[in-house]
């Protein structure tokens, strides 16, 4: 059964159409993802099937009777007073609303006569029957079982909403619309803000989910585990592969290539049809008088060209040339740490915590959050407040550090990209043109302010300071935020080919799948080593 559809969708904002003709089919029980790079329309998909926009041309259906329950990138706003609680059960009104009406009807038959009673008690039993109908008996279990999945505490569900953080607010969000159980889920990058124990009980809790699920996601290894059908937005239309991610990119692939042979094949056709045209036209005119036979075989070959209809040629994606390189080797030990106990605050972080990367490994640390992985980071570089009690962190000899932080900042917010730029690279003004433009800092984009800057765009432009460095120990911290899935993708290609030593702390599974070759884990204060990647460690 058809749950939700778009039809041939026109959406523009001023002069250029975000959504070309786009069309979605959202069946029961299927779990589909919306991919494309940043800008493609995901978001005002969503928007448009809420009701918070209006194509300008389409249709959109929704099944009569079918919920909605939609999770927004920003938090939506609450009542000031209400505490956490308060929000999470309103994902069960409707069987708040009931238990209300049954409280109330069983203080009327505590006075009511014999023959009100009969009446009353009719409807308790039929309100009775719907209560248990919509799970009223289980309220408190799945209330418990949301909130022990997001790891909301009891502590947490007694704070004031207000006093959340946005991550926080994020979460409680989820899990008041997860015990909602809409008919249909909509989820705008779900796994934001999410660890990586929480993301796991939340993919086995949506792959038994009993409504329609549809996800706009930069999470690969999260698309991977919960859909079964991809849709690709494509220059405001949509491609559709019966499957999840990694399907879609083997199919993706697949087709491009076809695309590409057919595209070739009629090129080859039109140029061997325009060459007969004009040998028969060569023909006819030396052949003049008696040349008529001729030109009609060239006009009708003419005709069938002009009939042709023309394939567009695919379009290639615009690769950013990452190229990590390195002037210099270090030595064989790049970062030795030894029984590491120290403190922030009056908090311990590590307790005899040891640390062993050498020279052309590629390494993963992760971590629940708060268990000190920036921090470790920022020993390394010193730059942590943090106080060492006892042990040692020690870099190898002619280690050259470059350091992507997870919040990144740059010295001068009000500079231009191609101010800030000129600092760190060493070459003519027209090579840092073109060389900004491969990064897609293009043309007047280049004196953006760094304040107006995206997430992505300060990621790009700090990805392009680090190549300048030459660096031969790179430390990335959380590289993937704020980065769509094709430059997620370049990095990946880019590290691998990368022939320094790197260690990076990500929640990205599926970034950490390609590129580790051992994972470390801050656990209990102590730093604990697994061979391989994060499925390995996970086996």
């Amino acid at each position: 059964m058809t749950e939700l559809s778009l039809n041939n969708i026109v959406k523009n904002f001023g002069f250029k159409n975000v959504l070309n003709g786009f069309d979605l089919e959202l069946n029961t029980g299927e779990r589909v993802s919306l991919i494309g790079p940043n800008g493609s329309g995901k978001t005002t998909i969503f928007k448009l099937i809420i009701g918070e926009e209006s194509p300008n041309s389409g249709q959109i259906s929704i099944r009569k009777d079918a919920t909605i329950g939609f999770l927004s990138q920003i938090p939506p706003k609450y009542n000031e007073d209400l505490t956490v609680r308060e929000i999470i059960i309103q994902g069960k009104a409707k069987i708040l609303d009931i238990e209300s009406k049954l409280r109330r009807l069983e203080e009327k038959m505590a006075t009511a006569n014999p023959e009100q009673l009969e009446s009353l008690l009719k409807k308790y039993g039929e309100l009775q029957e719907l209560f248990e109908k919509i799970g009223g008996y289980r309220f408190e279990s799945d209330v418990n079982k949301v909130c022990n999945g997001f790891k909301i505490s009891d502590k947490m569900l007694e704070r004031k909403f207000s006093t959340l953080s946005g991550g926080e607010k994020t979460i409680v969000s989820f899990a008041k619309l997860i015990l909602s159980e809409p008919s249909i889920l909509l989820l705008d990058e779900p796994t934001n803000h999410l660890d990586m124990n929480t993301l796991e009980w939340l993919e086995e809790y949506l792959k038994t989910y009993k409504g329609s699920i549809l996800i706009s996601s930069h999470d690969r290894y999260f698309l991977d585990q919960v859909t079964n059908k991809t849709v690709l937005i494509d220059r405001g239309k949509s491609e559709i592969f019966f499957g999840n991610y990694s399907y879609y990119l083997e199919e993706n692939e697949r087709r491009i290539m076809a695309e590409f042979e057919d595209f070739k094949d009629q090129q080859k056709q039109i140029v061997a049809m325009k060459a007969s045209i004009k040998k028969l036209q060569e023909f006819g005119r030396l052949a003049f008088p008696g040349g008529e036979a001729f030109f009609k075989r060239a006009a009708s070959i003419k005709k069938r060209l002009d009939k042709l209809e023309l394939l567009d040629k695919p379009e290639e994606k615009k690769e950013i040339p990452l190229d990590f390189q390195i002037n210099k080797r270090s030595g064989k030990d790049v970062l030795i740490i030894e029984k590491l106990s120290a403190l922030i605050g009056d908090k311990v972080l590590f307790d005899g915590a040891n640390m062993h990367i050498t020279f052309g490994e590629k390494d993963c640390l992760i971590g629940k959050n708060g268990s000190g992985k920036s921090t470790l980071i920022k020993m390394i570089l010193d730059r942590s407040d943090a106080k060492i009690l006892d042990g040692q962190i020690k870099l190898g000899s002619n280690v050259l550090i470059g350091y992507l932080p997870q919040e990144i900042h740059f010295e001068e917010e009000e500079a231009t990209i191609i101010d800030t730029a000129r600092k760190f690279y060493n070459g003519t003004e027209t090579h840092l043109r073109a060389s900004l433009a491969k990064f897609l800092f293009y043309e007047d984009n280049v004196f953006k302010k760094i304040k107006s800057l995206s997430g992505g765009e300060k990621v790009r432009l700090k990805l392009f300071e680090l190549i300048q460095k030459n660096a031969n120990f790179l430390i990335l911290d959380e590289p993937t935020n704020h980065i769509d899935i094709d430059t997620k993708e370049m990095l990946e290609d880019a590290l691998k080919e990368y022939n320094g030593t790197l260690l990076f702390i990500s929640h990205d599974r599926y970034f950490i799948n390609k590129l580790a070759q051992n994972t470390f884990e801050i656990k209990e204060k102590k730093i604990d080593k697994y061979i391989g990647n994060y499925d390995d460690l996970k086996e």
